[in-house]
């Protein structure tokens, strides 16, 4: 894996049950929050899946898009664009009315010091969306960030552990999904929560980040000793997939792979393909942020790209000077601050 053109393609080929589950739901699919890590890939790969399915579907990409080269991209796939600020409610009421959502626009990084901004992304918004879609389907992207850290030997945190957020990013993320809930009580709105922890694509990840350090010989800090990823293509499949498993009250759904990765583990293993030694400091915490993914994969099957085949691709992006992305994931973090 080396070139743009075979990250794309591994990133956006739809898999028969993606096509096939896109065809059970009525309607059109808008992706508000399109422009940021995620909303391109998975709108490519909504629009490839309608196309090989032979369906009578748009998809819907709003953004601010002060990328014009990117919402270029997103145009030339067939994707319908708007450019809207969301937060402006004239802009949002004049978007026209969907089907089928998925709500993707928040704010993560950056939340130390504009907490108003973060807030107001993450739990004022929600609200008025949930009114403008009321009568919609509405797959809400969260985040694992908002569970307690777990025992490293737990298998991590499935859907009935109680959440216990960190920090201001975790708490309006947890307003985030509180906000919707209510709207999902009052107007019957089915929803799915999508709890994601963490996407790997070659341009960030948290993969990326420790074959970095390994091929520049940074140290790596294994506080935080464990971690879970996924494809982030296999996430985007599984987000469009969770349109089938809206209700009201919400569904929640945790999103990741099914491994829990020791990082001095992932590390040695660049170590070896970059032919470089792994430089360590500090030992490994006895708790981590880990998810327990299994009611999602027993609804969608195991993610189609292994841990290993992620590796393998990563050190091979990194070794051939691959395009990336400053979009460090901060999953090392344990006192909430983003």
């Amino acid at each position: 894996m080396n070139t743009y053109e075979q990250l794309l393609t591994e990133l956006t080929t739809p898999t028969e049950e993606l096509v096939q589950d896109l065809e059970k739901i009525d309607g059109d699919i808008t992706l508000l929050g399109v422009g940021g890590k995620m909303g391109p890939t998975l709108a490519a790969l909504a629009m490839n899946a309608i196309s090989e399915g032979g369906l009578n579907k748009k998809v819907i990409g709003v953004s601010r898009f002060s990328d014009t080269e990117a919402r270029q991209e997103l145009e030339d796939l067939g994707v319908q664009t708007i450019s809207c600020d969301l937060l402006d409610d004239a802009a949002l009421q004049a978007l026209p009315q969907c089907e089928n959502v998925i709500y993707m626009a928040g704010n993560k990084f950056g939340t130390t010091g504009r907490e108003h901004f973060t807030w107001a992304m993450n739990a004022y918004l929600p609200g008025r969306v949930a009114e403008k879609y009321k009568d919609s389907r509405i797959v809400v992207f969260s985040s694992g960030n908002i569970y307690p850290f777990m025992p490293v030997n737990s298998g991590g945190a499935d859907e009935t552990v109680e959440v216990q957020p960190v920090g201001e990013y975790a708490q309006s993320t947890l307003g985030r999904e509180r906000i919707f809930e209510h709207h999902s009580h009052k107007n019957g709105t089915p929803m799915t929560m999508y709890r994601l922890n963490y996407a790997i694509d070659m341009r960030y990840g948290v993969l990326l980040e420790l074959a970095k350090a390994v091929n520049e010989g940074r140290a790596i800090d294994l506080t935080t000793g464990f971690a879970n990823v996924i494809w982030q293509g296999d996430a985007n499949a599984m987000a469009l997939r969770c349109l089938n498993h809206c209700s009201s009250p919400p569904t929640i759904m945790n999103i990741t792979g099914p491994e829990t990765m020791s990082i001095r583990w992932a590390a040695q293993q660049f170590a070896s393909r970059l032919n470089k030694p792994a430089i360590f400091e500090n030992s490994e915490a006895d708790v981590a942020l880990l998810n327990n993914a299994s009611k999602s994969h027993q609804l969608f099957g195991y993610p189609r790209v292994s841990l290993l085949q992620m590796i393998d691709w990563t050190a091979e992006w990194v070794q051939s000077g691959g395009k990336t992305w400053n979009k460090p994931t901060h999953f090392q973090e344990r006192g909430g601050k983003f």
